[in-house]
């Protein structure tokens, strides 16, 4: 998978997942880095045809709005730990990558991964 990383993910899952086999980019690769706004990562990831993956759920609100960004991977765990999230992509992430084939809105959770269909 091509994924953009929020600044509100840790750059240490960018790199588990870009261990992993994925082409990751993590806000801090980009010009303005974390100081990035919410509309550039969105452009970054649209530009760049990745999935943009974040806890901030204006993404959710700007994707089903806007439609950017184009796909979007939602992550609802409140506050946690890096080892948590470590673990919550251990756990889903073959099903998230399968969802994400499927569908460009997924949500995946600490008990669950949601995949909601296209628009």
């Amino acid at each position: 998978m091509r994924l953009l990383l929020d600044a509100q993910l840790p750059i240490r899952l960018a790199r588990a997942l870009s261990t992993a086999g994925h082409d990751v980019v993590h806000t801090s690769d980009l010009p303005r880095g974390n100081a990035s706004t919410d509309r550039e990562v969105r452009e970054a990831a649209d530009q760049q045809n990745r999935v943009a993956v974040t806890k901030d759920r204006d993404f959710r609100d700007s994707h089903l709005l806007q439609g950017s960004p184009r796909r979007l991977l939602l992550v609802v765990t409140g506050n946690t730990t890096d080892a948590a999230l470590l673990a919550l992509f251990e756990t889903y992430g073959t099903a998230m990558a399968a969802a994400l084939q499927e569908s460009d809105f997924v949500e995946v959770g600490p008990d669950a991964l949601v995949q909601h269909p296209r628009l």
